[in-house]
């Protein structure tokens, strides 16, 4: 019968094994990903864009594409109470963009975020029915 000695520390030696083992592991799963095909990328043209921002924080952006993606964003700065019923300010964002989707359809999703949180809407995104 073993000692208990020696049945606790023959179990670290098995721990640099392992840790090797493990390191070539995602060393192999690193190499498998880098040489995976890459797609052919053709970077598509910036037709429009501008950009304006505020002293304030406040500011409006937005772009289009030559493949007809669309995107436009404000950030307008309104005063909030925070948990403590303080007042301090908030940038509320409203924004949609617009592109066209795997079936050739143009999608449009609006979105804003306010001190209420994140709201989408649009096409592909579920409709959340109120109780």
């Amino acid at each position: 019968m073993q000692s208990i000695w020696y049945q606790l520390h023959s179990s670290h030696r098995t721990k640099p094994i392992k840790m090797k083992s493990m390191i070539l592991v995602a060393l192999a799963l690193v190499a498998v990903a880098v040489a995976a095909p890459v797609e052919d990328y053709t970077p598509v043209e910036i037709v429009r864009s501008k950009f304006d921002s505020q002293p304030d924080g406040a500011y409006s952006f937005g772009y289009e594409t030559a493949d007809g993606s669309v995107r436009e964003e404000t950030g307008e700065v309104v005063e909030a109470l925070d948990e403590e019923n303080k007042p301090h300010n908030v940038v509320v964002v409203k924004g949609f963009y617009s592109y066209v989707n795997a079936d050739g359809t143009l999608e449009t999703i609006k979105y804003k975020a306010d001190s209420l949180g994140y709201s989408a809407e649009g096409p592909s995104i579920p409709k959340v029915e109120s109780q």
